[in-house]
């Protein structure tokens, strides 16, 4: 049901409305709150302690693993907060958010300022623009066949569906968030390094931990770490890999090389996927997957994106990409959504042959 401040749904085959006005739209659901933001971080923290624990005080290999890849998860929901804090939508309290950013983001070893850049100043300034958002981008066939043969397996391995694990660590937490190269990150800054030997104590702190939890309750010290740091780290990336790579992958959204022809397509509805899930895994994952929402209004905090989602649903008939989650359709999209074809507008396999509909802008 609309509430009484909104006007009618604009029909599809009216023109966009201004970002402007569709964030108008989202006011009433945009207040922040410290006591449910806090309530969450300690909510999580406590989580990840209990699954961190659990993997060393339980003696079964399989549920040490089982609870590492629990606190994997754990990682993935403190790192949705995080992303709330550094988008400054998580409280009201701007010093409070970047402490509670660095907080959350530890057990994900993500550099909270490095990651700022790169999300908020570059993914949300230029969703889907080629050469300038760097998550996820498409090769074109060109591109792929220039590539020496080492590197095109590698592409095939990111792009085979089985590949978000080894793509988040090695070309976005790797390259571009731990430490990164001046070809990387030509931009030098103190916080960048401060906050990456902030990340590495924390990580030798854990790792300490766990060996010297091993030590004293007399247990492999290769499994304790094995359950504890590397399994937790691992689903982490292959979570976040996940999320990122369904949330602008799909046969219905676009991918742009001319920035006039980007603009013209209001990237901040067109490029994203909103992702439904049965048995509130939605909720799970802290309303992630309303993700258009997040999108079009970034000050939305995660404890409201499901009411703004509706909204914009509600609004924007057909306008948005609502897909719902099964693995037969992620693995057709890893099939289908290989390369992409820039003048054509539509995605392709890596031998070139369209394996989408084009997408028109108006």
């Amino acid at each position: 049901m609309i509430s009484s401040h909104l006007p009618d749904p604009v029909p599809p085959s009216a023109p966009m409305p201004h970002r402007k006005v569709i964030r108008s739209w989202l006011l009433p659901v945009a207040q922040r709150n410290t006591g449910r933001a806090l309530a969450l971080v300690l909510l999580d923290l406590a989580l990840f302690a209990l699954a961190i624990s659990a993997t060393v005080w339980l003696h079964n290999a399989a549920a040490k693993l089982f609870f590492g890849c629990v606190a994997g998860f754990v990682i993935g929901r403190l790192f949705i907060l995080g992303h709330d804090a550094c988008h400054q939508s998580f409280t009201p309290h701007r010093r409070l958010n970047r402490w509670l950013g660095r907080l959350v983001f530890l057990p994900s070893l993500t550099p909270y300022s490095l990651w700022d850049v790169g999300h908020n100043v570059v993914h949300h300034g230029y969703t889907n623009l080629k050469g300038f958002d760097f998550v996820w981008h498409p090769l074109s066939l060109e591109e792929f066949q220039a590539l020496p043969r080492w590197r095109q397996w590698l592409e095939r391995i990111y792009r085979s569906g089985w590949g978000p694990w080894l793509y988040y660590l090695v070309e976005m937490w790797w390259q571009r968030m731990y430490f990164p190269s001046r070809k990387t990150m030509p931009t030098r800054r103190s916080v960048f390094i401060w906050d990456g030997i902030l990340v590495t104590v924390a990580a030798l702190l854990w790792i300490a931990a766990l060996s010297a939890a091993a030590l004293a309750t007399g247990q492999a010290l290769w499994l304790t770490l094995l359950a504890g740091f590397v399994v937790p780290f691992l689903f982490w990336n292959a979570m976040i890999g996940f999320v990122v790579y369904v949330h602008h992958t799909h046969t219905g959204v676009a991918w742009y090389d001319q920035k006039t022809v980007w603009a013209a397509a209001q990237p901040f509805v067109s490029t994203t996927v909103h992702l439904t899930f049965r048995y509130r895994i939605g909720a799970l994952l802290h309303h992630i997957m309303e993700h258009t929402a997040h999108h079009v209004d970034m000050s939305i905090p995660l404890y409201r994106l499901q009411e703004a989602q509706q909204i914009l649903e509600t609004m924007l008939p057909l306008r948005i990409v609502i897909q719902k989650f099964s693995w037969r359709w992620y693995f057709d999209t890893a099939r289908r959504c290989k390369l992409y074809d820039f003048r054509r507008r539509c995605w392709t396999d890596f031998s070139g042959i369209p394996t989408s509909a084009a997408t028109i802008v108006a």
